[in-house]
């Protein structure tokens, strides 16, 4: 593996400096695996929090000519709502009474001189999936980990990863004591199809090739 270009270092250090919940190792498998995917298309991510994930996939579609989309309604995930364990009241729109994550995307993307290769769409991903024509050739599946969410997703955007596209799972813990089973769930269902080969990943990130 080749070492990463002056463009994509700079970025890969704004994403280890940035505000979120993605550790380095997994970070970096994920830039990795956005960096030498085959085939055509956008790199995808349905779930951004605050654009720590997505800053290290701009790394990479900077590095090889490509744009990250990411798909978030920036109210945040179930436990980041008010008496669950990851809420933060200063991210609390006192406008609306509702977290809002976006201008901490907006800022983090910016100060990382990234705004040229993130394209943000705040939405729901289900809502936006049936309108997405264009094969994907990554997936990074990293929304609300409820199974209601987690199986929603699925069925909306995998179908839509090209044939030799990477399918990153985030969060994939085996043993329900280090963190819920929806991702989980999804990974083994999508190996279970028949449809994907796994590749090395890191830590909880699981990383699968479409070959068929």
């Amino acid at each position: 593996m080749s070492a990463p270009s002056t463009v994509a270092t700079a970025l890969l250090a704004a994403a280890e400096a940035a505000e979120g919940f993605m550790p380095a190792d997994e970070g970096r498998a994920l830039y990795e695996a956005a960096r030498v995917v085959a085939v055509p298309g956008p790199l995808l991510e349905v779930g951004s929090w605050m654009g720590k994930s997505a800053l290290y996939l701009a790394a990479a579609a900077r590095e090889t000519g490509r744009h990250v989309v990411t798909v978030d309604h920036h109210r945040g995930s179930e436990e980041h709502q008010p008496g669950w364990e990851y809420h933060d009241p200063a991210l609390v729109d006192p406008h609306v009474g509702l977290v809002d994550t976006l201008p901490r995307f907006r800022r983090q993307i910016a100060e990382a001189g990234a705004e040229d290769v993130v394209i943000a769409i705040v939405t729901r991903s289900e809502l936006l999936a049936p309108l997405w024509t264009a094969p994907l050739a990554l997936l990074f599946l990293d929304g609300s980990h409820t199974e209601e969410s987690a199986r929603r997703d699925q069925d909306a955007w995998v179908a839509k990863l090209a044939v030799g596209g990477t399918l990153a799972i985030h969060d994939v813990f085996p043993d329900p004591a280090d963190g819920g089973q929806a991702p989980y769930g999804v990974y083994q269902r999508v190996v279970g199809s028949g449809d994907f080969e796994e590749v090395p990943g890191a830590g909880s990130l699981r990383l699968l090739r479409r070959v068929r």
